[in-house]
Formats: C-alpha cells, structure tokens, sequence
C-alpha cells in the first residue's frame, strides 16, 4: 500500500534546535612535530596546515605528523567545530589541505561555491548506520514514525539507500546512493522524513517521537553511541564516501601536499585504524 511521503524542509525551531551544537568558526589549532628541519627548507616551505574535525579525523592527522617529521616537515592541525569551516579555509588558501569528508560532499561544495577542492586519497570508511532509542527490531516500526535524515545532498541519498535496502522505502531502480526524499516510489508505513544537520542528529536520537536517526561513528559517540548499538549498518560500502584528504587543484602536486600523502597512507596510519577503530571504521587504502 502506498502512502503519501512526508518530509520537513528545513527543520522548524522546537527542542531540537535548542540542543542543537553551536557551530563556531575555529575552535583553534594544535601544531604537531617539532619544528622542521631537513628536506624541504625552512619556515613556512615545510609547514602544512591540515584542517579535520572530530576524532577519529583529527588522531590520525596527529598520527601523520609523526611520519611527516622524518621528512622534515611540520604538520599543523587545524581544528574546526562544524562541517562548513575546513572547506572554507582550504578553498581560500588558509591551509593546505583537509581531512573531514568523503567525495559526494567535496563535490556538493565545489558546485556551490565555485571551488576547485581535489580528493587525494581515501583513508577510511565509517560504519554508518541507523539508530533508535524506542525500537530493537525494524519490523516494530510503525505508521507514520518519523526518521531524522542528514540535510546535506549527499548523505541523504547514503541514508535513503540504506533505507531502501531494509525494505523500508522503495526508490527507483537507478537511484543508487542520489535518490532524495522526492524520489521515494514506495513508502508503505508512510514514514514522516525530517532533515537535520549531521551536528545534530545525536540530538535526535535523543527526542521522544524520533524513530530512526542515521549518524555516523563520531557524531553518534556524543549520547554514547557505537555503530554496535545500531539498529542496523550499511550493507554496501561504496569508497564514494570513504573519509578523504582533500587539497586544491593549485597546490595538489607541491612537495608539502606528497610529503602529506605519504604520512596519511603509511602503515602507521593504517596500524592505528585497524588497531584503535575498528569497531567504528574500515582502512580504504
């Protein structure tokens, strides 16, 4: 049976949003390594300013530094407090280079915004899933339940596959990982979609009358949560969305951006993924 589905574009001002994550521009910055000495030169020819995140994002841009300073360079982590920011200071030449996102949504940025941000390398895939405080098996959801969404192009068509996937929704048959809400052919419970911002889905999880939030491991860690807790995981890992180094396309071949690849793929990196994450994420490199 099919019913009418629902969608809230953009999410109205209730509790949510007075739990809501205050975004800021730039929480500050921690330089990582000694100074730099060696190949390379000298000053700001060996410095490299990396923008991440949240953890793990921002442990294995320290883990890299470690490798970058046996080459003679300092890595900088540039720790910002939202999912605008380190493409902004990437795009205007204010670091380097990023580490925050997965392909999709560097893409989304460049067609807003005029910009010319090149992925590098993948680094790692997280384990995202779906979450629910009020149900343990997807066969109990009811009627109507409302399922808080990510509010960025690109992780709504993740979500909305992943949906698709449990027999929850139906999207047409070439949709893949870019259907949207609008494209949904088949809503038999004739669940109510709410989009958020991915800051502040852990805030769903945590609102009455919220069925379903989809998060990923490092935002959902925030009300205690770990993939293994999830109602249910993605089923297919597509490395569209593997977390990603990001430079410019006028900076992408200097010396600083290699010396960078270098450490952020080496078997320090990938050690560190296997042995302290993963319950959270899979290396992709």
């Amino acid at each position: 049976m099919n019913h009418p589905t629902h969608a809230r574009r953009p999410l109205p001002t209730n509790r949510l949003n007075r739990r809501a994550f205050a975004l800021t521009a730039l929480t500050g910055s921690a330089v990582l390594g000694l100074a730099a000495c060696g190949a390379g030169g000298s000053g700001d020819d060996t410095l490299i300013k990396v923008a991440s995140h949240l953890p793990p994002m921002t442990d294995v841009v320290t883990t890299a530094a470690e490798s970058a300073q046996e080459e003679g360079y300092t890595v900088e982590l540039v720790q910002v407090s939202d999912n605008v920011q380190y493409n902004r200071l990437l795009a205007d030449g204010e670091v380097d280079a990023n580490f925050a996102q997965h392909e999709p949504y560097m893409q989304a940025f460049n067609e807003e915004n005029d910009a010319d941000l090149v992925l590098l390398d993948k680094i790692y895939d997280a384990k995202v899933g779906f979450y629910s405080q009020a149900y343990d098996d997807v066969e109990r959801i009811p009627e109507g339940a409302q399922v808080a969404l990510p509010n960025d192009v690109s992780n709504e068509g993740r979500a909305l596959a992943m949906l698709h996937d449990q027999g929850l929704i139906t999207l047409p048959e070439d949709a893949g990982f870019e259907g949207r809400v609008d494209d949904i052919v088949d809503d038999p419970l004739g669940l109510e979609f709410v989009l958020i911002d991915l800051l502040n889905l852990p805030s769903a999880y945590e609102e009455d009358g919220m069925a379903l939030v989809y998060s990923y491991p490092s935002y959902i860690e925030k009300v205690g949560l770990t993939p293994a807790d999830a109602l249910f995981l993605e089923e297919t890992v597509d490395q569209r969305f593997s977390i990603s180094l990001v430079a410019r396309e006028d900076n992408q071949d200097s010396e600083k951006i290699q010396v960078l690849r270098r450490a952020m793929t080496s078997d320090a990196i990938r050690s560190f993924l296997e042995e302290e994450h993963s319950d959270t994420l899979l290396p992709s490199f």
